[in-house]
């Protein structure tokens, strides 16, 4: 017997999550998790690898749902379900940019849930094969990965999201980091004249394409640690070939025999 669809929330009202969750559970749905920000969602989307995700559209935090769908279909290819009281034409149409399985209009009503969720599920299942692997690989791998830090910024430089081992890598709660600029975060230094490396990111943006630091570089974080790495940064590209986000990958060097 395959296992019950795990369906992630994003929702910052508690009664809405509540009322969708047993209109879901009711059916033989798993909930997988429930977020209330934005920039919560693409890190638990990663965590979690949930079969959908249903996402208010207006948020608390600073990542709409819009833009927190585009990243999690986009980087995950995980299926959305779009939640709204928007009646305005102009911002429903932003939705479509984030390439919806659905939208369900509040009030909404068991059977608009559960019909929406089931078709949502079926058409992504035809779908899945021509997406392939989304722009990071295996999802897992990359979250239990304990040699190679991973921090994803998006076109502002703000961190979108980073690995579990990147937490530790750049000593700092998740929470912290989340939706601040890179720099706020960690120096890039060359590590024998101690001077600070010109900024990779906005180059690789503008260049799309990567640049590798694999000798002399070092990074220091706001607790002053100061590690020794491989430093590589890349454009990672939307469906359509469009700038989506820059990846920064960090891996620590040995120390000399």
């Amino acid at each position: 017997m395959p296992a019950a669809p795990r369906i992630l929330i994003v929702d910052d009202d508690t009664i809405i999550t509540h009322l969708i969750s047993t209109m879901l559970q009711k059916k033989g749905y798993t909930i997988a998790g429930i977020v209330a920000k934005g920039e919560e969602s693409v890190v638990k989307a990663a965590e979690l690898n949930p079969d959908l995700v249903i996402m208010d559209v207006t948020l608390a935090g600073t990542m709409d749902g819009m833009d927190a769908a585009h990243y999690i279909f986009q980087l995950f290819h995980c299926p959305i379900i779009f939640i709204t009281g928007i009646s305005d034409e102009e911002k429903l149409e932003r939705l479509t940019c984030s390439r919806p399985y659905g939208i369900i209009f509040k009030p909404f009503t068991a059977i608009e849930i559960n019909t929406s969720v089931r078709l949502a599920l079926y058409n992504h299942s035809t779908r899945v094969t021509l997406l392939g692997d989304g722009p990071l690989g295996d999802t897992r791998k990359m979250m239990d990965n304990t040699r190679e830090a991973v921090i994803l910024l998006d076109k502002r430089g703000r961190i979108i999201f980073l690995n579990t081992f990147a937490t530790w890598f750049v000593d700092i709660p998740q929470q912290q980091a989340l939706m601040r600029h890179w720099r706020d975060v960690l120096m890039i230094i060359n590590d024998q004249t101690g001077e600070e490396v010109k900024d990779p990111v906005t180059e690789v943006a503008a260049q799309m394409a990567g640049i590798l630091y694999d000798t002399n570089t070092a990074i220091v974080t706001t607790t002053s640690k100061r590690r020794k790495v491989n430093l590589a940064v890349r454009p990672v590209k939307d469906d359509r070939d469009r700038l989506l986000a820059v990846l920064i990958s960090l891996k620590e060097k040995p120390p000399k025999a």
